[in-house]
């Protein structure tokens, strides 16, 4: 039997949460820079970034650890 480690589920979501919102804020800040594609490009990958970091914590809080039986 496995135990769900529901830090990582919540630490991860959580951080899902705020990739959104930093992709969200900085298309707001678009119409004023010089560079806007560029400027995209990165945003966009930081935010992958954290999103797949913030996937894999979820995956490992599912999985969880072994509970001793006996």
């Amino acid at each position: 039997m496995r135990k769900r480690n529901w830090r990582l589920i919540i630490a991860g979501a959580v951080l899902l949460g705020f990739a959104g919102l930093f992709f969200l804020a900085m298309l707001g800040m678009v119409p004023k820079s010089n560079d806007p594609a560029a400027l995209m490009s990165t945003v966009g990958q930081v935010s992958g970034a954290v999103v797949g970091i913030s996937i894999v914590l979820i995956v490992f809080g599912l999985i969880g650890k072994k509970v001793p039986t006996g």
